[in-house]
């Protein structure tokens, strides 16, 4: 029997991005860090749906730098060189959520599924991360470079369909969409994975409930929304009908 296709976001669904706003803490003081995380945060999505828009691509390692220039400018701060490079190289060491290494757990005890890591970042951001985030480095062999999508081959940002399709075949499931899983925590990635004929798992740690506006508008909804990774996990399998060890 086909396993199960598990294809996890990375940035703010597996990975914290907590010692972003550590580092940028040590350089600009707590006040100025927390303002400036959310709005390069912010306008590092901006930049890939605008972008998207345009019919234009740069890497997502260059746009996120392009959201701290612009997020410390805001703030009448100076992001000189060396500032930047400590605040890219936190990325190589953002640690996952803990509700993250329970799902990866699970799954690892769940040899029907094969899990995936499909990201906007380049194949040498994702790969770095995985080398070098505490957890992540303990799973050994879970995510090889076999098991990661990175939309770089194809020039374009989630949520354009074409990123879902490239996951899809990736997985040698083209003619079978829907037996591809996305998680993520992204609101615009599960209803983009839904609305190109996948199926979603959205990771919405505050409890709020879907209210995604546009999703509503669409009548476009992710087929199971859940507050951490492990849940996600868990419902996949139930909806799977899998067994565990």
């Amino acid at each position: 029997m086909a396993k199960t296709v598990i294809a996890f976001d990375l940035y703010g669904t597996l990975l914290s991005t907590e010692s972003i706003a550590n580092e940028l803490a040590r350089i600009y003081g707590e006040d100025k860090a927390r303002m400036i995380a959310t709005q390069a945060r912010r306008y590092q999505l901006e930049y890939t749906w605008r972008i998207n828009s345009m019919g234009l691509y740069r890497s997502f390692s260059d746009l996120t730098r392009h959201s701290f220039r612009q997020a410390t400018a805001e703030a009448g701060l100076e992001l000189s060189k060396d500032h930047e490079e400590r605040i890219m190289d936190a990325y190589n060491g953002l640690d996952t959520f803990p509700d993250a290494d329970k799902g990866l757990t699970l799954m690892s005890q769940t040899p029907s599924l094969k899990p995936y890591i499909f990201s906007n970042g380049t194949m040498a951001m994702i790969t770095s991360s995985l080398k070098t985030s505490p957890s992540l480095a303990q799973t050994g062999t879970t995510f090889s470079e076999a098991n990661i999508v990175s939309v770089d081959a194809v020039s374009v940002f989630k949520p354009d369909p074409r990123t879902y399709r490239h996951m899809a075949e990736v997985a040698g499931l083209q003619s079978q969409m829907e037996k591809v899983w996305l998680v993520s925590s992204n609101p615009f990635d599960a209803a983009g994975a839904v609305a190109a004929g996948l199926r979603s798992a959205w990771v919405c740690r505050q409890g709020t409930g879907w209210i995604d506006g546009l999703g509503g508008a669409l009548g476009v909804s992710p087929t199971v929304v859940v507050e951490g990774v492990e849940e996600a996990v868990k419902e996949i399998i139930r909806l799977e009908g899998l067994n565990q060890v």
